[in-house]
């Protein structure tokens, strides 16, 4: 656990380079509170950064663990009259039809623009701890195959999220943002995937997971209702997966009663 800390520090450290203030992409959650806290602790100012539509969950959650911790909070609440305009321009801009990929990348469109305003260049994730430290349901629903498979389902989550970062980053650049992965450079990719999957997830029953980087969150100071959070995907925490099926539903009715 003491080396898995040391190793975050490092990992965030190298992607904060010589920044003195910095975003972070924050849901209140463990990946972010703890990357948010690596991010003080190494004496850089951070401005937390939440995105969602009114009263939604990462809002609401957001607020309390930004309090908690004495960071700086900015939130964005979005606005279902440019929802659609936001959606297609994103859709359009990265060319991709995998809707979890469109949906992040307005996510980041919408926090990179937070960004832009609040005079930050630099925004960091926590994306790869659900990856590396099995946060995915999946994980819990293939453990009776073994740690052959998980490590299969690993890899192949760790390479679509690598390819999801690129298209994020198309989005951002037009932005003028940049936006860094500290748990996905290849020295952390390594050195997590060989921490042993016990310490990860415990059986098929296992509805926590990603046990040895919650106790490590506990460990550096981030508050245990972050530290202890179920994953929630910020497409849903935001609610923009929520919108985004009401606009579908609409344009499938429309395009019906046009025929």
């Amino acid at each position: 656990m003491y080396s898995l800390r040391k190793v975050l520090f490092a990992a965030v450290e190298e992607s904060a380079s010589n920044e003195v203030s910095l975003g972070v992409a924050f849901s209140g959650g463990i990946d972010s509170a703890l990357l948010a806290k690596l991010c003080k602790d190494l004496g850089r100012k951070v401005i937390l950064l939440t995105i969602g539509f009114p009263e939604s969950h990462d809002i609401e959650f957001s607020k309390i663990i930004a309090s908690k911790m004495g960071l700086s909070h900015k939130i964005h609440k979005l606005n279902e009259k440019y929802f659609c305009e936001d959606f297609n321009y994103v859709k359009r801009k990265i060319g991709c039809k995998n809707v979890s990929h469109i949906e992040n990348c307005l996510a980041f469109f919408y926090i990179a623009s937070l960004a832009i305003r609040n005079g930050l260049g630099l925004i960091l994730t926590g994306n790869g701890c659900d990856e590396l430290f099995c946060g995915y349901d999946r994980y819990r629903l293939i453990y009776q195959q073994g740690q052959t498979s998980i490590n299969e389902l690993m890899d192949q989550r760790i390479t679509n999220e690598l390819v999801l970062m690129q298209e994020i980053q198309m989005i951002a650049t037009e932005i003028g943002v940049i936006i860094k992965q500290p748990f996905l450079s290849q020295k952390f990719i390594s050195y997590a995937r060989d921490i042993p999957i016990d310490q990860k997830i415990r059986g098929s029953d296992d509805f926590i997971r990603k046990h040895v980087l919650r106790e490590t969150a506990l460990l550096v100071g981030v508050p245990k209702d972050a530290a202890m959070k179920p994953k929630k995907a910020i497409q849903y925490g935001s609610l923009i997966h929520k919108k985004f099926n009401t606009l579908t539903k609409e344009e499938y009715k429309n395009r019906k009663k046009a025929v």
